[in-house]
């Protein structure tokens, strides 16, 4: 969600933090602030809207010139999105100024504490009273950061808080508990940010920061320590990717490059993992053959995108290892108390590895005794470092708000878990698991088979864009693939959209069906059971009046006669079909909404990582 970047070091602290913020914009963002401190204080900027508005009042009203400063993009929680409640915020004394990812849950008792003592309020945030508590405490605290330690054992919630004082010019202190932060570590300076994108540009060394934790940077130094001063140990590390992965690369949209990038990123997550013999080895798999065999339940728990990764996953673990298996939203997980114990798997799949709801859900899940796995994207993030296992996709950095290569990626990830899994307990279904991982190794090639027809799915997006709704079916593992066709809509063009189970169609939904109407229907491959009953529903949707848009293998002839449209795929077997279904829909998507006219990279109200429940 929120944007952070925080510098001190020989560079103008302004322009490092200004270049950070704009490579921070993919999360999704409504406002903007910069400060910076210079000889003669704290000198703040900020502006509702995009990080533009903010340049141009900068452009306007120049900040002096300054080696510390911190930038902020912010997700409105407590408060409309306008200039008084942008970031940062100051103390009534001008001392001290804060930023803030996250919700600090006990607010209203500290607002009412800061209200009885006679502070006057500026803002709706929560994270006003950070600055105002801070500015107090520190009359009694010997630093900025026993300060902020002594403020944070007071909040209640999940945070970020970077902060700065005006009387310590080379020193910026943050704060962690539930939030992201990363430390860039550079040759005389050094750099804080929520994502190691906003400091990629100049270094590549990074340092994990873990729970309740405190960070002080000056040019020279790096100091960590838990929330009550004890020295902590911390993980560095070497970011494997460069600013240019994160660029356009010539792309009109950050979607397009991404939606381009899969075919590399499904081959990256292979690489490594599976032996000509068709035996999987995951390096992160830090759970035991006799932990995996003794498993008698698995739970998959995500949000958005994430969540249909884990319906497709379902499919593919109960087939190849017969071990009852349950998607959850991790948003609801918790809340239904659900039955877990030590023979419980929990599997978290977050491309970010922040997600909140997940974060919180496998958290649950652990301290009911239950193993919990990761798939995750992002390396040293909350999730992995915090689970059992992981397992990690490579699918490198994801800009656009709307997620691609990482949805196709958690899916491989799946299905590397699933044979791994099979091959410890000795099991398997219908197929061999060389003939499963031969397979597998062919899914790269066959979605770049697929990105060859996006000129075709262009035309078909300006041939419906006045449409009002779109639905889509799918049955088996076709089902979660509808289900993401419909939200990358949602997502992207704002419309109606809504997917569907095929066979449920005539329990309800096929009410709203009219004439022309577009309907997208995913077909299992030849040969499947299903097959048939899908060329049914094609039939049904026909009949009254809707646009059949149908994806097919490249040699089914049998829907011809029923298709509008037709929008062939690769032959494959039917539990990897996915991975080439859902690109197609993708790409329409991002087509829809740039007929539309609308920000395919920055849709509106949403944030690429959910660092909130």
């Amino acid at each position: 969600m929120c944007g952070i970047v925080g510098y001190v070091g020989p560079q103008q602290a302004l322009d490092v933090v200004i270049a950070g913020l704009r490579r921070l914009e993919y999360r999704g963002y409504d406002s903007a602030g910069v400060a910076v401190v210079s000889d003669s204080g704290i000198h703040t900027r900020k502006k509702a809207g995009k990080l533009v508005n903010l340049e141009n009042e900068l452009d306007f009203d120049p900040l002096p010139a300054s080696h510390t400063g911190i930038g902020h993009t912010r997700w409105a929680t407590h408060g409309a999105p306008n200039d008084v409640n942008a970031h940062p915020h100051v103390s009534e004394d001008g001392t001290i100024a804060v930023i803030h990812n996250g919700i600090i849950e006990n607010f209203a008792l500290l607002r009412d504490e800061l209200i009885d003592r006679g502070v006057k309020l500026r803002s709706e945030t929560d994270t006003e009273i950070v600055a105002h508590m801070l500015a107090a405490q520190m009359t009694e605290s010997a630093s900025l950061a026993d300060g902020l330690r002594a403020v944070c054992q007071r909040l209640t919630g999940a945070f970020t808080l970077v902060v700065v004082h005006s009387e310590t010019p080379d020193v910026v202190v943050a704060a962690r508990r539930n939030s992201p932060l990363v430390v860039g570590r550079g040759e005389g300076e050094n750099f804080l940010a929520s994502d190691v994108s906003a400091f990629i540009a100049h270094t590549r060394h990074a340092i994990e920061l873990g729970q309740d934790q405190i960070v002080e940077i000056t040019p020279e130094s790096v100091t960590v320590t838990d929330f009550f001063g004890q020295p902590v140990d911390v993980n560095e590390y070497e970011v494997t990717w460069d600013s240019a992965a994160a660029e356009k690369g010539g792309y009109d949209l950050f979607m397009l490059k991404e939606i381009a990038e899969q075919p590399k990123a499904i081959a990256d997550t292979l690489l490594g993992r599976i032996d000509a013999s068709g035996k999987v080895s995951l390096e992160d798999m830090n759970l035991s053959h006799g932990e995996l065999k003794a498993i008698d339940k698995i739970i998959i728990t995500a949000c958005g995108t994430a969540y249909h990764a884990g319906m497709i996953a379902k499919y593919a673990i109960e087939h190849w290892t017969r071990v009852a298996c349950e998607v959850e939203l991790a948003s609801e997980f918790r809340y239904r108390d659900p039955i877990l114990d030590k023979n419980t798997l929990v599997i978290s799949i977050s491309q970010s590895g922040e997600t909140m709801d997940t974060l919180m859900a496998m958290r649950y899940a652990r301290e009911q005794g239950s193993k919990v796995l990761a798939i995750c994207n992002t390396n040293g993030s909350t999730i992995p470092r915090e689970s059992d296992a992981v397992i990690y996709t490579h699918a490198g950095p994801e800009v656009a708000v709307a997620s691609t290569k990482a949805f196709l990626t958690q899916i491989v990830a799946c299905y590397l878990f699933a044979m791994y899994l099979a091959q410890v307990r000795g099991t398997g279904y219908g197929e061999s698991s060389s003939e499963i991982a031969l397979e597998l190794g062919r899914m790269s090639a066959k979605v770049d088979l697929v990105l060859d027809t996006s000129e075709a799915i262009r035309d078909l997006a300006i041939e419906i864009a006045d449409a009002r709704s779109i639905l889509f079916i799918g049955r088996s593992v076709g089902f979660p693939v509808a289900l993401e066709g419909a939200l990358k809509l949602k997502e992207l063009a704002y419309m109606h959209a809504e997917g569907f189970a095929a066979g449920e169609l005539k329990h309800g939904p096929i009410a709203l069906l009219e004439d022309g109407l577009p309907v997208f229907i995913v077909v299992p491959p030849q040969g499947d059971e299903l097959h048939d009953k899908i060329v049914s529903n094609i039939q049904e949707v026909r009949a009254r009046g809707a646009k059949t848009i149908v994806l097919a293998e490249e040699d089914d002839m049998s829907i011809n006669e029923f298709a509008s449209h037709i929008i062939r795929l690769p032959k494959c077997p039917d539990l990897l079909q996915p991975l080439v279904a859902v690109v197609p829909l993708q790409i329409f998507a991002c087509e829809m909404a740039t007929v539309k006219g609308y920000d395919v990279d920055q849709p509106r109200n949403l944030a690429k990582s959910v660092t909130v429940e």
